[in-house]
C-alpha cells in the first residue's frame, strides 16, 4: 500500500485536517512498517531510551540521580575487573606482563591478572610440535652445501622443535621461528663441512643428524631462545646432477660390499661354532678316556693287591694258578697243534698250513728309508795295507 494513499488510512487512522499532510520545517520522514510477525527495532530502541532516561533522571527528569551514576560507574568497573580472568589450555603456558615487562608464568587452568592495561596474558603453546623445512626444490640456495672433501651435496632436511620456556621464547629472541631456521641451516652446513660426501650419501646420515641436533641445541641455549630441538631428519641428499649416475654406482657398490661382509660374517659364525662344537666333543672324549684309564689302573692295582695277599697265604697254589691263567690267555689267541707222540715209530710230518694262524695276516710294515750315502774319502788319502 503506498504511504500517501489517503483513501485507505490503514491501521494508523486518517491523517489530520482535510486529508492534506501537515507542513513542518523539515523534510517528510518515512516510517518503515514493522516486520510482520516480528519485533519492531524502533520500538525497542525507544523503550530502552525511555527506561535509561527514567533510571538516570528519575520521575521529574530534572537532573541526574547520584545513585544511578554510581551504579553505572560500578557496573563499568566490575566489568573492567572481570576482564582479568583468563583460561590457559592444557597445551599452553601463560606469560603475564605488567606494563610490558615480564611478571610471571602460569600453568594450565583458570587464572586472574590485573585488568588491562596493567597486566596482559600471552598464551604460548608449549607441547605442539613445530616443523620447518630447510632446502628443497623451492630453495636451492639453502640446499647446496660444501662437504669436508670439497664436494657439493644437494641436501634438504626437516627440524622438529617445541617451546620449552615460554618467557624466553617471547622476550629473549626477536624472531624465534626465524632464529630456529637460521640456526638449523648454519649448524647443518658446519656438520656437512666436516663430513665426507660418501658418508653423507651412504651410511653416515645418522651421525650427521645427531651432530646437527646437538650443535643446534647448544647454539639456541646460548641465545636463551626457550626452544628444544626434538629431531633433525635428512630428507634428500644427492650429489650434483652432473655426477648423479657415478655416485649411484658408488652407492650400489657400497651396498654390495655390505652384503658380502654380512655373508662373510655369517660363514665365520657358522665355522667358529662348528669348531667350538668339535673341540668340546674332543675334550669330552679325552676326559672320558682319562677316566677309563684311571679306573682300569685302579682296578688292576686292587686285583694285584688281592693276588699278593693270596700269594702270601699259599705261594704254590698261587703260582700254579697264575701260570695256568697266563698260559690260557697266551694260547687262547694262537693256532695250536697237539701231537701225541706216544707209540710213534716214525717222525710225524705236518703240512705247513697246520702252523699258520687262521686270523688275517697283519699288514706289512712300511720299509725303512734308505740311509744316506756315506761321504766319499778324500782323494789324497791312501788305503791302509
Amino acid at each position: 500500500m503506498p504511504w500517501n494513499d489517503n483513501a485507505n488510512p490503514g491501521p494508523w487512522g486518517s491523517p489530520p485536517g482535510d486529508g492534506q499532510r501537515p507542513q513542518d520545517d523539515g523534510p517528510p520522514r518515512r516510517r518503515l512498517p514493522p516486520t510482520p510477525g516480528g519485533p519492531d527495532p524502533a520500538e525497542w530502541l525507544a523503550r530502552a531510551r525511555a527506561w535509561f532516561d527514567r533510571f538516570m533522571r528519575g520521575p521529574g527528569r530534572q537532573r541526574l540521580r547520584p545513585s544511578a551514576v554510581v551504579a553505572v560507574v560500578g557496573a563499568i568497573f566490575l566489568i573492567w575487573l572481570l576482564t582479568g580472568f583468563y583460561i590457559v589450555q592444557a597445551n599452553q603456558e601463560a606469560v603475564i606482563t605488567r606494563f610490558g615487562g615480564y611478571a610471571r608464568s602460569e600453568d594450565p587452568g583458570l587464572h586472574y591478572h590485573l585488568p588491562i592495561p596493567m597486566e596482559r596474558a600471552e598464551l604460548v603453546s608449549v607441547t605442539n610440535q613445530n616443523k620447518l623445512v630447510v632446502g628443497g626444490p623451492d630453495a636451492p640456495d639453502e640446499s647446496l652445501m660444501l662437504t669436508g672433501d670439497e664436494n657439493i651435496v644437494d641436501l634438504s632436511f626437516t627440524v622438529q622443535w617445541h617451546v620449552s620456556n615460554a618467557a624466553d621464547y617471547l622476550f629473549k629472541v626477536n624472531d624465534p621461528d626465524g632464529a630456529v631456521k637460521a640456526v638449523a641451516e648454519s649448524a647443518m652446513r658446519e656438520i656437512v663441512g666436516r663430513s665426507a660426501l660418501t658418508a653423507i650419501l651412504t651410511n653416515g646420515r645418522g651421525e650427521v643428524q645427531s651432530q646437527t641436533l646437538a650443535l643446534m641445541q647448544r647454539i639456541l641455549d646460548s641465545y636463551h631462545a626457550g626452544v628444544t630441538i626434538d629431531a633433525v631428519q635428512i630428507q634428500n641428499a644427492n650429489p650434483p646432477a652432473d655426477v648423479v649416475p657415478a655416485y649411484q654406482d658408488i652407492a650400489r657398490a657400497g651396498q654390495d660390499a655390505q652384503s658380502y661382509i654380512n655373508e662373510a660374517n655369517t660363514y665365520r659364525n657358522r665355522v667358529v661354532n662348528e669348531a667350538r662344537g668339535d673341540g668340546a666333543k674332543i675334550v669330552q672324549a679325552a676326559q672320558g678316556y682319562r677316566e677309563q684309564v684311571v679306573r682300569e689302573a685302579k682296578g688292576q692295582a686292587a686285583a694285584f693287591d688281592q693276588v699278593d695277599a693270596q700269594y702270601r697265604k699259599a705261594p704254590g697254589v698261587t703260582r700254579e694258578r697264575l701260570y695256568l691263567e697266563t698260559m690260557q690267555e697266551v694260547l687262547s689267541h694262537n693256532h695250536k697243534v697237539i701231537v701225541d707222540a706216544k707209540g710213534a715209530t716214525a717222525p710225524i710230518i705236518l703240512p705247513p698250513q697246520a702252523f699258520q694262524s687262521s686270523a688275517p695276516a697283519p699288514a706289512p710294515a712300511p720299509a725303512p728309508a734308505a740311509p744316506a750315502a756315506a761321504p766319499a774319502a778324500p782323494a789324497d788319502q791312501g788305503t791302509n795295507p
